[in-house]
């Protein structure tokens, strides 16, 4: 029996991230729905698909075969996206971006140049908030499209007359000061001093979430917004800060501190948003959109 396309997707999670924990992670799932999805996969195709050791685990020959081709289905289906884009030729207008300090860096500034080129008719306005402003400037018709972010225990959805998609799923990593010892699984974390984020933000949504992992209150101080001021504040001594993997690979971090990934922290997610009504969204904000999720999809996360 051949198997069902849709279980390629666990699979190729599993071969990204390193495991089926991490896989969850990336696909906002619990490990158990993963290793069900695989556990049907190789009944379906009828042969193993990954070596499960206890180093974790690895994919067999015949799961390397269809992790490529999840890969071509996956890179085959975003061109076809991006070449009806382009069918829209002698798009104009201005469209109005909103979006928070690493979106800007990470999506909206490389999308520019690319985009330009190719909608000569489309002037594009960038526009830095806070995403809980964004959201209110983009009901109002203030911003066109605004980018957000949400920790991978919220999962809610975009309210009537908006449509959400979504860009980025980047793990949450640790940034650890040299006067603290490396942890090497959660239960480490336990009575670790941590620095905070600004209240209701997605990295102070996932501390929280930790801390509830974990079953205790954790020792926070501080509150950051800026993931710079987060890696001063670590390489200060202060604890140990949680941050995305975008922010920690566009800013580099100091030479006292040290960056661990852990199974098991989650990860964060970057959606675009626009309006989306009889007669929204138009052209121009369709092709800001597809721009951007191509952007997106070449970025490397490890």
């Amino acid at each position: 029996m051949a198997a069902d396309p849709r279980r390629l997707a666990f699979l190729l999670a599993v071969h990204r991230s390193g495991g089926v924990l991490a896989a969850a992670d990336l696909l906002h799932v619990t490990p158990s729905a993963v290793s069900q999805q695989i556990a049907r996969l190789e009944a379906e195709e009828g042969f193993p698909v990954l070596d499960r050791g206890p180093r974790g685990v690895s994919l067999t020959p015949a799961g390397r075969v269809l992790a490529d081709a999840a890969e071509r289905i996956e890179a085959e289906l975003l061109e076809a996206h991006q070449e009806i884009a382009n069918l829209g030729e002698g798009v104009s207008g201005t469209v109005t971006i909103g979006a928070f300090q690493s979106a800007i860096r990470s999506v909206v500034a490389p999308m520019l140049q690319p985009f330009i080129e190719d909608h000569p008719g489309v002037t594009l306005d960038v526009r830095e908030h806070e995403p809980a402003d964004a959201i209110r400037m983009l009901r109002a018709g203030d911003l066109d499209v605004v980018l957000l972010e949400r920790d991978v225990e919220v999962d809610s959805p975009a309210p009537r007359g908006a449509h959400d998609i979504p860009l980025i799923d980047e793990p949450w990593l640790l940034v650890v000061p040299s006067t603290l010892p490396t942890p090497e699984r959660l239960d480490d974390l336990r009575d670790m001093p941590w620095i905070g984020a600004v209240q209701n933000t997605a990295a102070d949504r996932a501390l929280r979430r930790l801390g509830r992992t974990l079953g205790t209150t954790l020792n926070v101080r501080h509150g950051y917004f800026d993931f710079d001021t987060a890696l001063a504040l670590v390489d200060a001594g202060q604890g140990v800060a949680m941050l995305p993997a975008l922010a920690v690979r566009r800013s580099e971090p100091p030479e006292g501190t040290e960056v661990v990934a852990m199974p098991g922290l989650g990860s964060r997610r970057i959606i675009v948003r626009h309006r989306s009504t009889r007669h929204e969204p138009g052209p121009a904000v369709r092709a800001v959109v597809d721009t951007m999720v191509e952007i997106a999809r070449d970025l490397e996360l490890t």
